[in-house]
């Protein structure tokens, strides 16, 4: 069924700015049209007269469905701790849909996150983007793969410590990583090889270096946890000894090296910031960090990390970021556009502009005052949520 929204202030978050009094036309999950005084005689009609409408908010690291919410060992799926390398994990294999955080997350007007394994190992697995409603993983996919997450620092250190086996130091994070990555480009060149001279062989298949095929091709990115300075560093020279893309996630260290930042132009996923400072790689964990990045033309988004920041508060993190510095504007971005962006599905997702999913979020009040409400939520065109 078409959907009319009518007399809205709509936040596009693409080119148009800020309409100040418009319409948005929703056929077959899709928009339409977004103008104003539209007039749509078989449609249902939504009078959003003082409200303040959004694209749906996405959040470029979550691990939703991963660990569910309320359980214990059961319930984890998203660290794989027995081999420090596990490239072919898929996050769509572990996925919950019906942990009762998806409806939250909707509540709180977020309708797509990327969502993964966690940091214990230095190659964790596959993301893949989702939307936030559905009954069943494959139907809620947006992007999968979409990013192959890797982790620096402190957490695989610490876990593999525990186990006395290798990583133990940096030193061994970075290599295992370098050594992974090395064994993919070798087996992907004898695929090619084999693929052009029918005299040769083609390699054992090797699940583990097939997943990092993509990665090598750069159809994906590297997902790369990083807190610390110096790992953020590390991350940023092997993307660039092996020519792969690559996403800077956590970099709670980027205001101090926002120059550095600056130079190297590659996106920054910031957070999550609403937690303690529970590490000593935490220690300049600071709200200002993803307004100061930003002041100096990074592309940045703002994430929660699910469960550490509950999804629903994903709208709070960004508020809590105007109220650091960023510009309000740029703060929005940062959870809806500028993840949207760097995930690769900007084609989709991220504004209010005609051809896209109709995802849509409509506020009674700001966002970003704590008494405002969310009075409803589309996910491709479809209501999932109305605050009666």
């Amino acid at each position: 069924m078409d959907i009319l929204i009518k007399n809205a202030k709509i936040y596009t978050m693409d080119e148009k700015g800020i309409i100040e009094k418009g319409d948005i036309l929703i056929k077959d999950g899709k928009i339409a049209m977004v103008d104003q005084n539209i007039n749509e005689d078989s449609s249902i009609v939504i009078d959003a007269t003082g409200r303040l409408v959004f694209p749906g908010f996405i959040d470029a690291h979550s691990h939703i469905g991963m660990w569910e919410d309320s359980v214990g060992f059961e319930g984890a799926d998203g660290n794989e701790d027995s081999d420090p390398v596990t490239p072919h994990l898929r996050a769509i294999d572990a996925i919950n849909p019906f942990d009762r955080s998806f409806q939250e997350a909707i509540e709180g007007g977020v309708t797509c996150v990327a969502t993964g394994p966690g940091s214990a190992n230095v190659i964790g697995g596959q993301f893949c983007v989702i939307k936030t409603f559905g009954k069943r993983v494959d139907k809620m996919v947006v992007k999968e793969p979409a990013a192959m997450k890797v982790a620096f620092g402190e957490n695989p250190k610490s876990v593999y410590h525990e186990k006395h086996q290798m990583p133990q130091t940096r030193m061994a994070t970075a290599a295992i990583l370098r050594e992974a990555l090395f064994k993919a480009r070798e087996y992907l060149n004898k695929k090619l090889e084999a693929q052009q001279d029918e005299e040769k062989d083609m390699p054992e298949f090797d699940m583990k270096s097939e997943s990092l095929i993509k990665v090598l091709t750069k159809e994906i990115p590297l997902k790369a946890h990083a807190h610390r300075a110096d790992d953020i560093f590390t991350a940023i020279r092997i993307a660039k000894e092996f020519d792969v893309n690559l996403t800077l996630d956590h970099v709670t260290d980027g205001y101090l090296i926002v120059d550095e930042l600056k130079q190297e132009n590659i996106p920054c996923i910031v957070g999550p910031n609403l937690t303690d400072r529970s590490k000593v790689e935490l220690k300049n964990l600071d709200f200002k960090n993803p307004g100061i990045l930003s002041k100096e033309g990074i592309l940045v988004a703002i994430m929660t990390d699910h469960p550490v920041i509950p999804q629903k508060y994903l709208i709070l993190c960004c508020a809590l970021a105007c109220k650091s510095g960023m510009d309000e504007i740029e703060a929005l971005k940062a959870i809806t556009i500028n993840p949207a962006k760097i995930l690769g599905i900007d084609n989709r997702v991220g504004s209010i502009k005609e051809g896209k999913d109709a995802d849509i979020v409509i506020y009674k009040g700001h966002p970003f005052d704590i008494f405002s409400e969310v009075e409803y939520v589309l996910i491709d065109g479809k209501v999932v949520y109305h605050r009666k």
